[in-house]
């Protein structure tokens, strides 16, 4: 029978075990086909340790030999549990798309930031026979769309600026366009949805907001609404998205991964307007 004294050394040791494996799958993603001594000298542990670490991970599956060489890469069990990390934010958020469209009749769509543009991954189409609807799978621009500004609310003023530079400065008067457009941001800041008042398609209007899952991707929930019958609609609209994304913080792990709620400021006139 151990001693006290004894199982806490022993638990310890497990832990140590494990801190180091972990080590050694970090060296091994960070650059796959590497020897043992190679991953010695990145992980710092000795050549016996190492191997006594990757023959337990091989038999487990963790880590695989990649070529006769001897060289050595992450296996498939560890793509299996990332695979099974993977958060379904599309069937997580649908209720919230499906419960904002029955509440408003309006299309409501989701989006998820790529690179420079904002891919629609999934859709709800409203019930007014006059209304807007885009194809999933399409992609929008970041700096005319509710959902794209939205979601450039949530990056720094650099990757903001990077991306602005990109898309305004062929457009005369470009300097200028960045600078509206860093001020709007600004404003999405501060009050947590973003407008585009017929900036992306002419007769069409939008509201939207953005949130960041656990993993770190960027979606963005957006209304869009014929003009003629958005300036009556849009400060409901944008109450009923700040109140989402309490919606999909609770779905997407207990809550703490959504924009954080924020003053209820009155709905702005527009990019350059004041609030109303």
């Amino acid at each position: 029978m151990l001693t006290q004294t004894e199982e806490k050394t022993r638990s310890a040791g497990g832990i140590r075990a494990i801190s180091r494996a972990a080590e050694v799958l970090r060296a091994l993603k960070d650059d796959g086909g590497l020897s043992l001594g190679e991953i010695a000298k990145r992980v710092g542990l000795p050549r016996s340790t190492v191997q006594r670490l990757v023959n337990a991970l091989i038999e487990e599956g963790f880590v695989v030999a990649s070529s006769a060489e001897g060289g050595l890469r992450l296996g498939p069990e560890i793509q299996s549990l990332a695979a099974a990390s993977r958060i379904p934010v599309v069937d997580l958020v649908r209720p919230v798309l499906e419960e904002l469209s029955q509440k408003s009749g309006e299309t409501v769509d989701l989006a998820v930031f790529r690179d420079d543009h904002m891919l629609f991954v999934d859709q709800v189409i409203g019930t007014h026979r006059l209304r807007a609807a885009s194809a999933v799978g399409e992609r929008f621009p970041m700096t005319t769309t509710a959902n794209g500004k939205a979601a450039l609310a949530l990056l720094d003023d650099a990757a903001v600026d990077a991306i602005a530079s990109r898309k305004l400065e062929a457009r005369a008067a470009g300097k200028k366009a960045i600078r509206q457009l860093r001020a709007e941001i600004g404003r999405v800041r501060e009050t947590g949805f973003a407008l585009d008042l017929d900036e992306h398609t002419e007769g069409i209007s939008a509201v939207g907001v953005a949130f960041r899952t656990p993993t770190g991707l960027i979606y963005a929930i957006s209304i869009p609404v014929p003009s003629q019958r958005f300036a009556r609609l849009r400060e409901a609209l944008a109450e009923d998205l700040l109140d989402a994304l309490e919606s999909v913080g609770a779905a997407l792990e207990g809550g703490g991964s959504g924009r954080r709620r924020r003053r209820r400021n009155r709905v702005p006139d527009g990019p350059g307007g004041r609030s109303r």
